[in-house]
């Protein structure tokens, strides 16, 4: 791994916020079990709690701990997708905001797959934006909107898709938000 990654790992662990390149937009990122963190993130959005935030990972055991394990997300590895899936009970409320599920992501972009790995957790992962733009596709708008804000960028290409992932109720398939391609 690249130490821009190896840095925003460590950062994370010690609670700080970073910007990473996802599938198809920049994300910001914290460790799922700190709730400064998280709050700092929803500060930075300018994001109602209560919508709650999506967890990636770089494979189904990261997610364990967020989602009760009788649920398969094995189709979640085709494509990035995020699944809606029941919360396991120690699901922190600013992860899941007012719903009963937790939206999770195995991610398929090696950047914030290696991330996942060097964090060693699955990672809030939300889009860098705030609540109602457009997010940040390249390093460029990222660093223009959020230099000052997080505490590490780590660089990368967004892709291969377009914009943010598609979310779906697992139980269900129903799409709740469409991916922007």
């Amino acid at each position: 791994m690249r130490f821009p990654v190896l840095n925003a790992a460590r950062i994370i662990r010690e609670g700080g916020v970073v910007a990473y390149p996802t599938e198809g937009v920049f994300g910001l990122g914290c460790h799922p079990l700190d709730a400064f963190a998280a709050q700092r993130i929803l500060y930075i959005k300018q994001r109602d709690p209560s919508l709650g935030l999506i967890l990636i990972a770089a494979n189904r055991e990261q997610l364990e701990p967020w989602i009760r394990t009788d649920h398969p997300l094995d189709s979640s590895l085709e494509k990035p997708i995020t699944w809606v899936v029941p919360a396991s009970p120690s699901t922190p409320v600013w992860i899941r905001g007012k719903h009963k599920g937790v939206a999770v992501r195995i991610t398929q972009h090696p950047i914030a797959a290696d991330l996942c790995r060097a964090s060693r957790s699955a990672i809030i992962s939300t889009s860098a934006n705030v609540s109602g733009r457009r997010p940040a596709a390249n390093a460029y708008t990222l660093r223009r909107q959020f230099r000052d804000l997080v505490d590490s960028i780590v660089p990368g290409r967004c892709g291969p898709s377009t914009g943010p992932s598609e979310i779906r109720d697992l139980a269900t398939g129903t799409i709740l938000r469409m991916a922007t391609t």
